[in-house]
């Protein structure tokens, strides 16, 4: 039988994902109509910086990120100030959990738009639509698919987060334990059937997840 306390650990995972979702989405929204719709001088270099976190140790990321809201650095610094603490918070979870599932996001976004037949658009611009009018009317309805899709698969890869997130959020009970951490601290005590327990959980989840993004993908527009 799996504890209450194993699921308050799903529910505080499930909710720092679907956060890093809605912070990392529109972002990733941006960046990917940029890269698809624009040249520019240092796109390949701009392009494999967004996609680093893929390659890069996410312990690594984390650490960067450690270094970033850290007290060393004005940003951390002037955060402090202000009374907005990130590192070894929920917070943190959030942000790392965001940065590690954007490249993802990017990625699935960037492919719907690129398939988005520019037609559309040129007409409703020669009927007088301004550049957002015919983003959001014309070009996000045609490529909604792909967005859903990788919020979908961007909130996957957040609840399987753990280097990052143990880097700059620790794993303390809680407050910032996810699913993937709590497994690891439970594994390295010895307490197999608990961990066990958790894993049969975030199974569960990723499962479902990813079950939901290839659907949406599979599934056909309408006329």
């Amino acid at each position: 039988m799996i504890e209450p306390s194993a699921w308050n650990i799903a529910a505080f995972t499930a909710l720092m994902g679907v956060l890093s979702t809605l912070v990392a989405l529109p972002l990733g929204v941006a960046a990917a109509w940029v890269l698809a719709r624009r040249s520019f001088p240092g796109k390949p270099i701009v392009e494999t910086l967004l996609a680093l976190p893929l390659v890069l140790p996410p312990v690594a990321t984390g650490f960067l990120l450690l270094q970033f809201f850290g007290l060393n650095s004005v940003v951390g610094r002037t955060l402090d100030a202000l009374g907005i603490h990130v590192v070894f918070t929920w917070k943190a979870v959030v942000v790392a959990m965001a940065v590690m599932s954007f490249p993802l996001i990017v990625l699935t976004v960037r492919a719907g738009l690129e398939q988005v037949d520019r037609r559309y658009e040129r007409v409703a611009a020669t009927l007088g639509a301004g550049p957002w009018r015919v983003f959001a009317t014309i070009t996000v309805p045609l490529a909604a698919r792909s967005i859903l899709a990788g919020a979908i698969l961007g909130f996957a890869r957040a609840l399987g987060e753990f280097g990052a997130t143990i880097v700059v959020a620790g794993g303390i009970p809680g407050q910032t334990q996810t699913l993937a951490v709590a497994i690891f601290n439970l594994t390295e005590s010895g307490r197999d059937a608990d961990a066990s327990r958790l894993l049969l959980v975030s199974i569960a989840l990723a499962f479902g997840a990813m079950l939901v993004a290839n659907l949406v993908q599979r599934r056909r527009l309408p006329a």
